[in-house]
């Protein structure tokens, strides 16, 4: 992870761009793991803050990618969209 070195920083400055420790429990770890295993399951980044001490902290969530069927839903939906904007011009 690429985490941007202070500018007013002295020589005591991290390292920008460096392996993070992910802190999972080993059962936690497992968990997220069997559960990307199965089809569609993604490990998704969901927030980056820094907290009060000054540690990066990252939110995770499993998401589960859309059928078939849902997108091409959503692709009709969205030319439904662009035929009524193109009427209204």
């Amino acid at each position: 992870m690429h985490i941007s070195e202070y500018t007013f920083g002295t020589c005591n400055n991290h390292i920008p761009k460096r392996d993070r420790k992910l802190l999972l429990k080993k059962r936690e770890l497992k968990k997220l793991l069997n559960s990307m295993k199965t089809q569609g399951i993604t490990l998704v980044p969901t927030l980056l803050f820094v907290n009060d001490k000054g540690f990066a902290k990252l939110e995770i969530a499993l998401a589960k990618g859309k059928k078939l069927y849902d997108k091409r839903e959503t692709l009709k939906g969205k030319d439904v969209q662009r035929e009524i904007e193109r009427e209204r011009k």
